[in-house]
């Protein structure tokens, strides 16, 4: 797929991870190693010896970047310019990435058609989890599908509303309340294997204008009224998310709030969300590579936050 020539120069992962590490504070999440006493000089102490930190990277497409080069395993749509990719680069981390496109909760502790469960990548020793996982889980692929679909017929009106609140009950708000106690155990099986491990809970970037108001064009077929409620039920999974999230001993990174006016409406070199018909190498109605270095930094601010309040 050729690539958009785009009119803004695009923010390097430098710059953006620069911008994150200055936001908050100056200390890292490293961890020194004791020093020892030479056997020959008393006094004499070595210097500290940095130990390394073993990350793991669970969840789904929104962590595992499909579409954008390079893409490293193409059975689990991954590439090396992903959020934990870029964050393990920043901090010098060890990376054991296991996100995987198509990824719902179940697949954290169940196998995932031929693929192993993704907590097995978990052990006592690692240092750092994060964890993106939830929209496959309310159908996100199909439900936009669906809505893109009704457009056709009702390009002006709200027919994916209509269709998702037809029995009087709002079909995707009870979704995302379905789905946190699974939210709940999957955070609870995290701590269970990596009981050591600071734990990350990377929300969903903005996918629709913030403000409600569409956008018309073949690139983003759906219908004027419906922007809204889609942004709404985008909200109401990361709030959902983030409520389970700090009930169970996690911290919540929202991503949503710093990519508001980067979403899938906007031209190419403004957006970091691509439209349903994607013009740069990403999937459809995700992250393209300007908005895994926007998550990435977003993490990383969040990071060094922790550490400071320590």
């Amino acid at each position: 797929m050729d690539l958009n020539k785009q009119t803004k120069r695009s923010p390097g992962r430098r710059g953006l991870l620069r911008g994150a590490m200055v936001a908050c504070c100056a200390m890292a999440l490293s961890t020194a190693g004791a020093t020892a006493a030479s056997a020959s000089a008393p006094t004499a102490r070595t210097a500290p010896t940095a130990r390394t930190v073993n990350y793991v990277a669970l969840g789904d497409s929104y962590a595992s970047g499909p579409g954008i080069p390079t893409q490293v395993d193409a059975t689990y749509a991954r590439s090396d310019q992903n959020y934990p990719s870029l964050l393990a680069a920043a901090r010098n981390w060890q990376l054991t990435d296991v996100s995987c496109s198509g990824a719902t909760t179940t697949a954290l502790a169940g196998s995932q058609g031929s693929r192993a469960p993704q907590l097995d990548a978990l052990g006592a020793d690692t240092d750092v989890v994060t964890l993106t996982i939830g929209g496959n889980d309310l159908g996100f692929s199909g439900n936009l599908a669906t809505c893109a679909g009704l457009a056709a017929k009702d390009p002006t009106g709200n027919p994916c509303r209509t269709f998702f609140t037809s029995d009087g009950t709002d079909r995707l708000e009870q979704r995302v309340s379905d789905l946190a106690p699974k939210i709940a155990a999957a955070l609870d099986a995290v701590r269970e294997r990596a009981p050591h491990a600071k734990v990350l809970v990377v929300g969903y970037p903005d996918l629709f204008p913030d403000d409600g108001v569409g956008c018309t064009g073949s690139a983003v077929p759906l219908a004027a009224g419906d922007f809204a409620y889609l942004r709404d039920t985008e909200k109401k999974l990361n709030a959902m998310i983030a409520d389970q999230a700090s009930a169970n001993g996690a911290r919540y990174v929202d991503t949503y709030t710093p990519t508001v006016g980067h979403d899938m409406c906007k031209p190419a070199g403004e957006r970091w969300i691509e439209p349903l018909v994607a013009a740069a190498p990403a999937a459809p109605a995700h992250p393209n590579a300007q908005g895994q270095q926007a998550m990435a930094a977003t993490v990383e601010r969040a990071l060094r936050c922790v550490a400071h309040r320590r």
